[in-house]
């Protein structure tokens, strides 16, 4: 079941980027902030506390640089998200398992009762 909330840690409206003649401001990329709606309700972030939000959202200022071209930050990307356990792959390795909780419908459903006419004696 996804994680609805609450999130403690908001993404920034943008980065900046230090260039020879200074720095420059420039929004994230729209796969920067898809990436973190997908990272944040990741059943297993109820269990997070609040330095692995900022380890997350420092995570997706590593994925925006990424997604701008930096192929270096693909790399640091790669390694944060197993951290994170982003991926089945990554969460298999750090144990996590999501189990279907039994509820709704299942909850309150009864098992078949067979009659047992016509079984032979045994």
């Amino acid at each position: 079941m996804p994680f609805a909330g609450p999130w403690p840690v908001d993404l920034p409206e943008g980065r900046v980027i230090v260039t020879k003649d200074g720095p420059i401001d420039v929004s994230l990329q729209p796969e920067t902030r898809a990436w973190w709606e997908t990272i944040k309700t990741m059943p297993h972030a109820v269990l997070w506390t609040e330095s692995d939000w900022q380890f997350a959202k420092a995570t997706a200022i590593v994925a925006d640089m990424g997604f701008c071209g930096g192929v270096g930050a693909m790399t640091e990307l790669r390694q944060r998200e197993k951290t994170l356990g982003t991926t089945h792959e990554a969460r298999m390795g750090l144990r996590i398992r999501y189990v279907d909780p039994i509820g709704g419908e299942e909850r309150g459903k009864l098992a078949e009762v067979r009659t047992i006419d016509g079984i032979a004696d045994l």
